[in-house]
């Protein structure tokens, strides 16, 4: 389960999902390349992991929706870390992401939104993974970690929205299908020196209106949402060696949403 001398590069470090990840992969001794969009944001993240596990955690700055900006970061952290052995794809456009043509009902969602979050979504790792590429198989033990979602696996339940002003936009599931099958297409292409899973995270608490966390709840035959430490334990297998014989999978920690 160790990672001690391993380096962890995690996109959307900063964000709620992001930090949670990079907090387990430091507290199994990785060395956390954080990165996001704001330099404050990232600093306090880094901060705090690094106050709470003592692992080294280097902060990059990077724009995941300018390929410049994307197929140049893996050299950066590479030249400061001193390798890539593992690739955290986190960084994504959200229900909640403010965007024009977005969150809102599909008859008024824009074109142009969805193409940025394709771009983020899923071309981005597409980017990163083959820029970081050279570093993970010099590992010997490149594990690349995407985050897609259970909407990139099921429709949404527009039941559960009913009355709130919550939204699901099309772009987020079909992006996160994409990164799914994505997974699967670069799990036979960088074997045998690369490992390439995807985890799915469930809808996760965080102060949603009370008519749908009662809902989402009684959705999910583990009764409750999700926390961001639902997830470290997942992670934290796939960039080990406890899975070591595993590729090309898709987990999805979902409190059993997707088993009905």
């Amino acid at each position: 389960m160790s990672l001690s001398g391993r380096t962890a590069l995690i996109t959307g470090g900063a964000g709620h999902i992001g930090a949670a990840i990079a907090e387990a992969l430091a507290e199994a001794g990785a060395t956390i390349a954080l990165v996001d969009r704001q330099r404050g944001d990232l600093e306090r993240c880094a901060e705090r992991i690094h106050d709470a596990t003592g692992a080294t955690v280097a902060t990059f700055e990077a724009e995941l929706a300018d390929e410049t900006s994307v197929r140049s970061l893996p050299a950066r952290v590479a030249g400061e870390c001193g390798g890539i052995d593992v690739l955290v794809n986190c960084a994504a456009f959200v229900g909640t992401t403010k965007l024009d043509g977005w969150a809102v009902p599909f008859e008024q969602q824009h074109s142009a939104a969805w193409r940025a979050a394709f771009e983020v979504n899923v071309t981005a790792a597409f980017e990163l993974v083959q820029e970081a590429l050279p570093w993970l198989k010099r590992s010997g033990k490149g594990s690349v970690i995407n985050v897609a979602s259970l909407y990139g696996v099921m429709g949404p339940d527009w039941r559960l929205y009913e009355g709130t002003s919550m939204s699901n936009p099309a772009a987020y599931g079909a992006s996160k299908g994409a990164l799914i099958q994505l997974t699967n297409w670069l799990s036979t292409t960088v074997a045998p020196h690369v490992r390439v899973n995807a985890m799915s995270p469930g809808g996760v608490w965080r102060n949603q209106p009370a008519a749908f966390v009662e809902r989402y709840t009684q959705r999910t035959p583990l009764a409750r949402m999700a926390t961001e430490e639902d997830f470290k334990g997942v992670a934290l297998f796939l960039a080990s060696d406890l899975s070591s014989y595993v590729t090309g999978q898709n987990i999805v920690v979902d409190g059993g949403w997707c088993a009905w």
